[in-house]
């Protein structure tokens, strides 16, 4: 059961779900957020004055679209393309693009609304967004991705810009896809405007460490707190589930600090490799001939892959959710707990439901909800940002650097925060009570907009 909301926010709440129908994911983040600001809004009653909880729930604006676009067989597809930008106050909407055949506007929507507290917790002065389609990338061919995202950018360019709104890329969006549609946004508005999108190709704009920064940060965020609990990563057997890009620096990072991650997944099932995982072989299958990973065990014969199998399953000490929401449910978070899991981090968006949650808090594990533990993609993204309005490159080791100090920044602000409300050792009450004080501050000198 999900702890009950605070009288004073439980109205908008219901006035959420009433203005929002059928749109779980949404539900479920917006509810994640009111259960821990009853606190906040008796020690700032003038928040509740400026009616900020109700404006935070509605997004500024919603855009939805038709992308048509043909495929190599001539025939024309239709998918349809989203973009909320949800809230300004601290900065122009920053938030990735998601192409996969899962999305929706109750996807969008949670995506967006993490975003802002995400975004201020970075300290960086950006505002929450986030966009994509029920476009699948998967096997496709280059000319369909390049023809879609054209498509999708034709309408979508009227919308962005450097000062309003800087999309990146998110699941089923890297490197390929923001050149395309970066390119697309060129030739419609004739401006060579680095700063429109972010995770951009290193000869055109990009910044170092941004592919590795959502994996690298989650792994900072999570050293961090080892480190409160006298512990760090070395010797650590570690889960890694996913095997994308944030997985994949997730893995690099914790072999880096000493840990063994001994599993990763795909949407199909896990492979478990008590040795640890060979990273570079999971680069080769995934980023470069985009196979699957079951692909794995024809390279390391002594490593078992599961097909459909649960990854939580695997006992380990720390465990990082790196693939996508709610992939984490009350019995694995319990299974995680019994095995002697002492820490997890989510790289991905909410990948643990409420009742997970419970379980991990309730168990004292040391847990890193991802608004605060996956925030090092954006901060980075952030870095790219300023990077291009000062046309300037920095050096790997300088971008990483700054990296690591934001995520301790992060963590200190959700640690102290947790403390002073009264939950010491909460990162999630942490997180969210910091994110949603900087906004609201915000929100109140800005006036009634």
């Amino acid at each position: 059961m999900s702890p009950k909301l605070d009288e004073k926010v439980e109205p908008t709440y219901q006035e959420v779900l009433a203005r929002n129908p059928g749109e779980t994911e949404f539900h479920q983040a917006v509810r994640e957020v009111l259960e821990s600001l009853g606190p906040v809004l008796v020690k700032h009653p003038e928040f509740c004055h400026h009616k900020i909880i109700e404006r935070i729930c509605e997004p500024e604006r919603q855009i939805i679209f038709r992308v048509p676009w043909q495929d190599d067989n001539g025939v024309v597809q239709i998918n349809r393309g989203f973009r909320v930008e949800f809230n300004s106050a601290l900065g122009p909407y920053k938030g990735g693009l998601r192409f996969h055949p899962s999305v929706y506007l109750g996807i969008i929507k949670f995506l967006g609304f993490e975003q802002i507290f995400k975004n201020a917790l970075t300290g960086m002065p950006i505002g929450g967004g986030k966009g994509g389609s029920d476009f699948d990338p998967k096997g496709k061919s280059d000319d369909e991705i390049m023809r879609f995202c054209q498509s999708f950018m034709t309408e979508l360019y009227r919308h962005i810009g450097e000062h309003t709104d800087v999309p990146a890329g998110d699941i089923g969006v890297g490197g390929r896809e923001i050149g395309y549609m970066f390119g697309q946004y060129k030739r419609i508005t004739n401006r060579w405007e680095a700063g429109v999108l972010t995770g951009k190709g290193l000869n055109w704009g990009g910044s170092l460490v941004r592919p590795e920064a959502t994996g690298y940060g989650a792994t900072f965020f999570v050293d961090e707190m080892l480190k409160v609990r006298g512990e760090s990563f070395d010797g650590k057997t570690c889960t890694v589930s996913g095997s994308g890009n944030v997985a994949i620096y997730t893995i690099e990072k914790i072999h880096q600090l000493g840990g063994k991650v001994v599993a990763c997944s795909d949407s199909n099932g896990y492979v478990y490799h008590a040795q640890g995982i060979d990273l570079e072989l999971v680069q080769q299958l995934k980023e470069v001939e985009r196979r699957r990973i079951k692909d794995y065990i024809t390279y390391h014969k002594e490593a078992k892959y599961v097909e459909n199998g649960n990854i939580w399953d695997i006992p380990c000490q720390v465990a990082m959710p790196s693939a996508t929401q709610n992939e984490i449910n009350g019995k694995d978070a319990a299974k995680l707990v019994k095995n002697g899991c002492i820490a997890v981090g989510e790289g991905a968006n909410m990948p643990t439901t409420p009742e997970g949650v419970k379980v991990f808090l309730d168990a004292g594990i040391s847990y890193g909800p991802g608004k605060a533990a996956n925030a090092g993609g954006v901060a980075t993204s952030a870095l790219e940002m300023q990077q291009n309005a000062c046309r300037d490159s920095w050096t790997f080791e300088y971008t990483e650097q700054r990296l690591q100090q934001i995520m301790k920044g992060i963590h200190e602000l959700c640690y102290e925060t947790a403390e002073e409300y009264g939950t010491p050792g909460n990162y999630v009450n942490g997180a969210n009570i910091a994110g949603f004080i900087k906004v609201a501050k915000a929100m109140v000198a800005l006036g009634l907009v």
